[in-house]
């Protein structure tokens, strides 16, 4: 972990040197910096990318219109724009051990269409995993384009168990055989949004071989995890993969697509032109800087510390008295179910009561939820932004302890004042960007990223 003791709290210097001077933006720009750096970030999809991501992405680049891809520019002006995006795409293969990677995607889900674009014909098959049980809208949910152009069939989780050498709740790899038997799918999709366990690819391309169907696997939450050796890598097991670079990854909000050589061309043409029109080429070069760092060493020991945060946090919260879905975790993500904490007591309050106790997370299904999905019986956490902050296993412990604290006694605002303080406090030891005084052009702002 980076030695963060004589850092000062960055709230009390707002990233002041690349506000906006419009005073509206401005103060809402230092109210944001403000929560971030007082509350604890525990939703699982985010994470405090470097100094170094966030100038990128506020770099001059924002200007220059790119439709295409380096060295076939529909527009002129492109030789450094081409340079930085083929600079993100290589790193982005050397990271990954992949043949060919496109970094255009604006966010995970055009990654996903794009890659269905590519692989199918409308009206084609896809099995993906079921949405309450873990899946992503973009595998199947009928809110989502996806499901108005391919039809979707789904495979889930074996049921709970008790046992605690067989939990349950983990991937049913002999309902994706029969379902796949049974269906023959042009596509299987693994990966999930909300799955506290490790997928293994092998699996997934043995029973897609067997129904010849290609393998496209989804690591938009694990994709810092693979980079660092924390998760299993299905790039050389997969057709596809596809993932976000601002979860576990620690980058800039976007996506990107990784692929054999012999799909290159499909993916390109899916993606530019035909779902997206000029790349946002100030976030590709933050998507550079960002498997850059990636590829450190430090990144290793943060990856593996944000799965033992993950798993401290989870024995701290079993100990509260929640129930852990799948009775652990082995990622970055935590799945719990408030039932047996308080069989009242809903996701939806639970999120609402812990946001005013300085607590951010999302209310999430679980498997075989009765309740909806606005409403839920299950919180979903996630270890990797407060991991990039410096905090480990002890104040992992102590978070559990205070969402406990805060949930049991929800409806006294004395205590959940005393919780908010008590997570003032501990966010004040490890503040997200320690002696920043200013974010943009200059010595600041061109910062390499921290280690952890």
């Amino acid at each position: 972990m980076t030695d963060r003791s004589t850092s000062p709290d960055v709230a009390a210097t707002p990233f002041d040197a690349w506000l906006t001077s419009d005073a509206e933006v401005a103060d809402l720009l230092r109210a944001e910096a403000g929560r971030q750096s007082t509350t604890l970030q525990l939703i699982a999809s985010e994470n405090f990318t470097s100094t170094a991501v966030l100038a990128a992405t506020g770099s001059v680049l924002t200007n220059k219109y790119s439709e295409g891809y380096p060295g076939r520019r529909y527009y002129g002006g492109n030789r450094i724009i081409d340079e930085v995006e083929e600079l993100a795409r290589e790193r982005a293969k050397a990271l990954f051990g992949a043949e060919h990677a496109n970094v255009q995607p604006h966010a995970g889900a055009n990654a996903n269409l794009a890659a269905y674009q590519a692989l199918l014909e409308p009206g084609d098959t896809i099995l993906a995993m079921r949405l309450d049980q873990g899946g992503h809208l973009t595998h199947g949910s009928p809110a989502s384009i996806t499901s108005k152009i391919w039809r979707f069939v789904a495979y889930g989780v074996t049921p709970a168990s008790d046992d605690p050498a067989r939990p349950g709740e983990v991937i049913d790899f002999d309902e994706v055989a029969d379902v796949a038997k049974r269906e023959r799918p042009k596509l299987i999709v693994a990966g999930a949004t909300a799955y506290p366990r490790l997928i293994e690819p092998e699996p997934f391309r043995e029973i897609a071989d067997s129904v010849g169907a290609k393998l496209m696997f989804d690591i938009a939450h694990p994709a810092g995890l693979v980079a660092g050796g924390a998760h299993p890598n299905p790039v050389a097991v997969a057709d596809v993969v596809t993932f976000t670079t601002h979860k576990t990854l620690r980058g800039p909000r976007g996506g990107a697509i990784l692929c054999r050589a012999e799909l290159a061309k499909a993916i390109d043409s899916a993606v530019f032109p035909g779902l997206q029109g000029g790349p946002l080429e100030h976030v590709i070069a933050a998507k550079a800087v960002a498997f850059g760092e990636a590829a450190l060493p430090s990144f290793r020991q943060y990856a593996a510390a944000v799965v033992a945060n993950a798993r401290a946090l989870a024995r701290g919260l079993a100990a509260e008295g929640f129930r852990l879905v799948s009775g652990g975790t082995d990622n970055h993500l935590i799945l719990i179910d408030l039932r047996t904490f308080d069989e009242e007591l809903t996701g939806k309050e639970a999120q609402e009561v812990l946001d005013r106790s300085g607590i951010t997370l999302n209310r999430n299904t679980i498997p075989d939820d009765q309740r909806s999905a606005f409403v839920t019986s299950g919180l979903r956490l996630g270890t990797a932004a407060q991991t990039t902050a410096g905090m480990g296993e002890p104040e992992m412990a102590e978070i559990a302890a205070l969402i406990g604290l805060a949930l049991r006694e929800r409806t006294d605002e004395g205590v959940l004042e005393t919780v908010r303080h008590s997570v003032r406090a501990l966010c004040d030891r490890f503040p997200p960007y320690p002696g920043l005084s200013g974010l943009g052009a200059g010595p600041v702002g061109a910062a390499g990223g921290r280690g952890s």
